[in-house]
């Protein structure tokens, strides 16, 4: 088992990182510091680990405004902090935005990662050229690295790197570099591409936080093409887990593919996610299923995704533990709860919170 004691999350504010940080403090048997290294762009939001912050604040959490790709910002946090860990989520995820603007994608994803490495390497460095025993970089990646599937087959850590969009470009380059560290310079390295996450604190652009909170409030349903893309769902806290046991067993310079075992045609998702509302609202099924609009496919949209994720649960012991069924629960009793977070985030406003509390290092 692996010693770690201070540990970087790097955009810990977004989406699974704010979901991992919290995953680390329900844990009693977690005691390690943790240290969220955030530039709050439009998904990034800390005020979504406010109750964290007044409860551990300065003493096992500590949160740093600022961007990975600002190197004195980073070596600062290194040195301060004495980083033995890092948790690297920080990227530009969302594929759209990466079609309409892909530099910011190449800045974040590749050069954010590079900035990262190179301090790891500064800091970890023993004097005889070797590395510190207690060390490691975790990086965490997609499944859309490898492109698109047919009907048949599943991504496996040994899938050919297919890239469809500037974003899975973007990761993919990511990647390549993380693993060069480990074969040229012998950085302690693990790698994660995980299959699509939901729950909990998502952005509401992406597709179920999208699909549920239109259903709720009457609007259109829209679908890319026909609507029979497929991908293969997991809940973000099952994800965390998974994170979790190869931080602490995962060998230094291997790959682990992450999956939720649960593939959905989107149009299928949607039925079921419609369902799930009207039930729970009394809204009329067939009312809201009125509301699906089909939208121009995106450029270069893969057809399927499936990861097999046998390696991380035969090399370390991890399953999923939330069925489909609870996750889509959860997701949907979580946005119905929670609409002021909602309303906030969309609209910024949480950011008044934030400059009262932060400013950028």
């Amino acid at each position: 088992m692996r010693k770690l004691s201070n540990i970087l999350v790097t955009g810990g504010a977004g989406f699974i990182g704010v979901n991992f940080i919290r995953f680390l403090f329900e844990n009693s048997a977690v005691q390690q510091r943790i240290i969220n290294l955030d530039s709050l762009t439009y998904a990034g939001n800390a005020a979504s680990l406010k109750d964290i912050n007044e409860k551990f604040g300065g003493t096992r959490y500590f949160f740093e405004y600022g961007s990975i790709c600002d190197k004195p910002i980073v070596e600062d946090i290194f040195q301060k902090y004495d980083i033995d860990t890092v948790i690297h989520f920080a990227a530009e995820t969302h594929v759209d935005r990466s079609i309409l603007g892909p530099k910011t994608f190449m800045d974040t994803n590749v050069m954010g990662t590079f900035v990262l490495l190179e301090t790891a390497r500064k800091f970890w460095k023993n004097a005889d050229g070797t590395y510190r025993n207690d060390v490691l970089f975790h990086h965490v990646s997609t499944d859309e690295v490898y492109g698109s599937l047919g009907i048949t087959g599943f991504f496996t850590e040994t899938s050919p790197y297919n890239p469809s969009s500037p974003y899975s470009a973007s990761k993919a380059a990511a990647d390549h570099l993380v693993k060069s560290y480990f074969c040229t310079y012998g950085l302690p390295v693990t790698i994660s591409n995980s299959s699509n996450n939901y729950g909990p604190y998502q952005f509401p652009e992406k597709l179920i936080p999208l699909m549920i909170l239109n259903m709720i409030d009457g609007k259109e349903l829209p679908l890319y093409g026909d609507g029979k893309n497929v991908r293969d769902w997991l809940y973000v806290n099952d994800h965390n887990a998974a994170l979790w046991t190869i931080a602490q067993k995962g060998r230094a310079g291997e790959t682990y593919v992450i999956g939720g075992d649960n593939e959905w045609e989107n149009i299928e998702l949607v039925y079921t996610l419609i369902n799930i509302i009207a039930r729970k609202t009394g809204k009329d099924a067939d009312k809201i299923r009125d509301s699906i609009t089909y939208v121009k496919d995106r450029p270069g949209h893969d057809r399927r995704y499936a990861a097999d994720c046998s390696k991380i649960k035969i090399e370390l012991g991890w399953e999923q533990s939330i069925s489909r069924e609870e996750g889509f629960e959860r997701t949907i009793d979580w946005y119905m709860i929670n609409s002021e977070w909602t309303r906030n985030v969309q609209s910024g406003e949480y950011r008044n919170w934030l400059e009262l509390n932060y400013n950028r290092r």
